[in-house]
């Protein structure tokens, strides 16, 4: 591993410990030449299947992805990193569970407005405007008006 430091590949690993439920391995690395340490994650590589977007088009599922986009939504959020990573892990033990190679986008896309709405509706709502492309402000009202139940 290089050192993200000092790009030295001699380091050792000070620590390791099974995250994600035992599916990958967190180990901590300190540096030979430079002395500092940084954290690496290992995983097993899985099947990815791919994503079927609205248009057609079809791209590689990403996990980065769907994390930015979630940590986008939350942004200045009293929501931790701890829970946005459980969630994913979540949702794509759903997504990926059937094994099927081609995942409609809808699919990612109600999994993490499902989330949103259970842990912050600020970000919910942040999140819905974009994947729903609201075209004017009473489309935008009335996903605001169906998630809290009540007239505006």
């Amino acid at each position: 591993m290089r050192c993200p430091y000092c790009a030295t590949l001699e380091d050792k690993v000070v620590d390791s410990r099974l995250v994600r439920e035992g599916r990958a391995i967190r180990r901590r690395r300190q540096c030979e030449a430079c002395d500092k340490r940084y954290t690496t994650y290992e995983a097993l590589e899985e099947f990815t299947p791919v994503v079927v977007k609205k248009d057609g088009r079809r791209e590689a599922y990403s996990r980065e992805k769907m994390l930015f986009s979630i940590t986008h939504s939350l942004q200045k959020r009293p929501v931790s990193r701890g829970d946005v990573n459980a969630a994913v892990d979540g949702i794509e033990a759903r997504l990926f569970e059937g094994g099927a190679p081609e995942i409609p986008s809808h699919e990612i896309g109600e999994a993490v407005m499902d989330f949103l709405k259970r842990v912050d509706p600020i970000a919910y709502i942040r999140f819905a405007s974009v994947y729903r492309s609201f075209n004017d402000l009473h489309e935008f009202l009335d996903e605001i008006q169906e998630f809290i139940g009540k007239d505006l």
